[in-house]
């Protein structure tokens, strides 16, 4: 069954799947519910090594933003789909799998190590 989250905060691990390589873990905020969603970043100048969670979500844009995100698309299972960074004022393409999305300021994620194929875990929300 599929989990429903509700707003708020909670924590992004980010499982590396590399031996010996500890998760990572990032601050998060969840947003659920349909007026979360559609504010999502807008307004914000930073989110200071934070994530946010959309769910549910295909895609996003950065229309009225005023920095480039990092955006990553995640299936049903919370695996990365695909990764990429807008800058404001763009519209991603929604991909067909994608159930959430995660967004940070743009160069946090590869930081992370958020890519293609990894395994993420969201505790609390």
């Amino acid at each position: 069954m599929a989990r429903r989250w509700t707003d708020g905060l909670g924590t992004l691990v980010v499982h590396h799947g590399a031996p010996g390589r500890e998760p990572t873990r990032v601050p998060l905020e969840i947003a659920a519910s349909y007026r979360a969603r559609t504010k999502g970043l807008l307004g914000r100048d930073s989110l200071a090594g934070a994530a946010m969670l959309l769910t549910p979500a295909g895609g996003v844009h950065t229309f009225r933003m005023r920095m480039a995100i990092d955006v990553a698309y995640l299936d049903r299972r919370l695996v990365v789909i695909a990764v990429r960074t807008m800058r404001p004022g763009r519209l991603g393409l929604p991909r067909l799998r994608a159930r959430h999305v995660l967004e940070t300021e743009a160069g946090a994620m590869a930081g992370w190590g958020v890519q293609e194929g990894v395994q993420v875990e969201v505790l609390g929300g």
